[in-house]
């Protein structure tokens, strides 16, 4: 109860949590939980009070990338972690929100941080090498930060692609470790193929099932090519990612047919009944629309993440946001360097995405490749001057520093500005 009163209105320091963490953790993370229905229930009551002028100025402004950086790194490193691994963090989620992955960005930062207070993460564990061999590697991340194991393996598996030509590191005892483009994008940077998944709590109904079992096991390929073009698929073999689902709910927005089932396993368009079922339908939809084969990838990716890794895999890993034990996810991160192949890798590669872009279509929009909606993402954000954040998030982040006591985000009005080159 003492507890619940001094973190009544605002936390004051990272030197009271520390002092209160313990056995009382679990009492400390309850009050996020507790807060956000309360808020919820103000909110509902408030909306009909809620000046039109208000709204106005949210959807008007925008966050400067390096205010998101500063917000999420100050919110980390008050439950415990370094300067340094909050900033990759918050690098991470900053990038994923640009890219215009707002399902993994800012929108994954509470659950981070609820995470660390329950002791389901460990805020400054660093990955330990277990196997080293020529061009491969087995690391364990002692259930630490994904994001920091994440960046600690690619940048594994770029040296040993720059020493044997490829590398591939295996990853055990990890969490969420955000959008798995993210490590693609590190490869690139060095003139390399990368390559990324991992697995997640079940959330995909096999096909034929109404029961959880695999899950949304996200993948990410990417190659530069020639003068800026690129190529980078991030995506998970489930319909979609389950994040998704609760940005339409933070949105109040209905979802597609063939995302989710309820808990009855009927097919349904409520978010609030997806995410209460948590059972998503594999890439494809049902049967009869080949959502086999998005099982079989999601299959494919827990063979290279929970198998290869000795990490838990299927229906053995934690449910989504339980508390029951750590999350132990497995990982694998490639990186291939085109070079020891055949000469004129990037020429080729620039040369087929120019004849994809150019083929005729049945109506205005033109074919894109995968990678094209992030760079438009990108190209708005360096026009408006800052990310551009729905209302709901920009309100709930506002709480969230409130909670935390750390500076709120910082808005600035949407401006017009040179496009900038960030990648």
């Amino acid at each position: 109860m003492a507890l619940r009163k001094l973190y009544g209105r605002n936390c004051r320091g990272l030197l009271q949590l520390q002092q209160h963490r313990g056995e009382n953790e679990p009492a400390f993370a309850s009050i996020f939980r507790e807060r956000q229905c309360l808020r919820s229930q103000q909110q509902q009551q408030q909306v009909a009070k809620m000046a039109s002028s208000s709204t106005a100025n949210y959807r008007e402004s925008v966050v400067p990338k390096e205010e998101v950086v500063r917000f999420i790194a100050d919110c980390m490193c008050k439950v415990g972690t370094t300067p340094e691994d909050a900033r990759t963090v918050a690098h991470h989620l900053m990038t994923a929100d640009y890219r215009g992955h707002f399902s993994h960005g800012m929108n994954r930062l509470q659950m981070y941080v609820e995470d660390i207070a329950k002791k389901m993460t460990d805020p400054t564990a660093k990955p330990r090498v277990i196997r080293d061999f020529q061009a491969t590697a087995l690391i364990d991340g002692c259930n630490g930060l994904g994001q920091v194991i994440g960046k600690h393996c690619m940048e594994l598996a770029i040296k040993k692609a720059q020493q044997f030509g490829t590398g591939i590191v295996s990853a055990r005892g990890s969490n969420h470790y955000g959008i798995c483009g993210y490590y693609s994008l590190m490869a690139m940077e060095q003139n390399l193929i990368g390559f990324s998944c991992t697995n997640t709590s079940p959330l995909m109904a096999p096909t034929r099932s109404v029961r959880a079992a695999l899950g949304t096991n996200p993948l990410s390929l990417g190659m530069a090519a020639n003068e800026g073009e690129e190529f980078v698929l991030d995506m998970a073999t489930t319909a979609v990612a389950l994040g998704k689902i609760e940005v339409a709910h933070r949105k109040c927005e209905a979802i597609p047919e063939g995302w989710a089932m309820d808990t009855a396993g009927r097919v349904t368009t409520d978010a609030e009944a997806a995410l209460d079922s948590s059972t998503l339908f594999p890439l494809g939809g049902e049967e009869k629309n080949s959502g086999y084969k998005g099982y079989g990838l999601a299959l494919m990716v827990e063979v290279l993440c929970g198998i290869l890794s000795g990490g838990q895999y299927g229906p053995n890993i934690r449910s989504w946001k339980s508390d029951s034990n750590v999350a132990n996810l497995g990982q694998c991160f490639m990186a291939i360097d085109p070079e020891v192949f055949a000469p004129g890798s990037k020429d080729r590669l620039s040369h087929l995405l120019k004849q994809l872009r150019e083929l005729p279509t049945s109506g205005d929009a033109s074919v894109q490749v995968a990678g094209d909606p992030e760079r438009a993402a990108m190209h708005k954000v360096e026009k408006e001057g800052g990310i551009s954040y729905h209302e709901n998030q920009l309100k709930a982040s506002e709480e969230f520093a409130k909670d935390l006591g750390v500076k709120p985000m910082q808005l600035i009005k949407k401006i017009e500005i040179k496009q900038s080159n960030v990648f």
